[in-house]
């Protein structure tokens, strides 16, 4: 029997000032290694799951079990140091730094986690090689591009970065935001195809979150946000 990746008990979370919960989920197991899609309208509180689920927001009530470690007992740094060795977030926006190039882009985690440093590299040389590597596997040839900073790139060259910079040093969890809504319905399916197939290799867990129905088929597990969220205030 699988292990949890993810265990969600009786969370419950408001924003500040709020009388209303925008999130109240009494049970959620995310198995590990799996590929999970959480689905739901625009401002179903998707989003605020994620932040919950990476320690960013913390639950007024609640238990938030990730990769073993219960976040709501973790004090800011703590949640800070596990977040960034073990999770990794793949945004709608991309986020990437547009002074940098493509390389820089993509080994950005590393600079901040020595977990992540270790798993992708032995070496500055190493580190070099598995970003060109993860590059190369989403379709995009490093040496083509490395002189140009990442906002010279076109948006599905962006994406591809965004994708690998997830992907390096095998975090256990990624966290996907809205990833493919640039994409139309053929690059959509191939590019979810390069994500499954690193996570698998990595042994990692993918959570991803949509409002596109289409999508579903392609996942191991869907859930309705609206089903699962039984917030109407305390």
């Amino acid at each position: 029997m699988k292990k949890n990746a993810v265990l969600v008990r009786d969370l419950k979370f408001a924003w500040p000032a709020s009388t209303i919960s925008t999130l109240k989920i009494a049970n959620l197991n995310i198995p590990e290694n799996s590929r999970t899609l959480i689905q739901g309208p625009s401002g179903s509180g998707k989003t605020t799951l994620l932040s919950l689920l990476a320690g960013i927001l913390l639950p007024i009530s609640g238990q938030t079990v990730v990769l073993s470690e219960d976040l709501t007992r973790l004090n800011s740094k703590r949640r800070d140091a596990f977040r960034v060795d073990h999770i990794s977030f793949l945004f709608q926006q991309f986020n990437l730094i547009p002074y940098l190039n493509l390389i820089e882009n993509v080994l950005l985690p590393c600079r901040f986690s020595r977990v992540r440093y270790q798993n992708a590299g032995s070496d500055e040389a190493g580190l070099k090689d598995e970003a060109c590597r993860l590059l190369n596997l989403l379709g995009l040839e490093p040496e083509k591009f490395s002189h140009l900073t990442t906002q010279k790139l076109s948006v599905g060259q962006q994406q591809r970065v965004a994708a690998a910079r997830a992907l390096v040093g095998n975090p256990k969890l990624i966290l996907a935001d809205e990833p493919t809504s640039a994409l139309d319905p053929e690059n959509r399916l191939a590019f979810l195809e390069l994500i499954f197939k690193q996570c698998s290799k990595n042994q990692s867990t993918l959570i991803m979150v949509s409002h596109d129905t289409s999508l579903s088929a392609q996942f191991d597990q869907v859930i309705d946000l609206d089903v699962l969220n039984q917030a109407n205030g305390f």
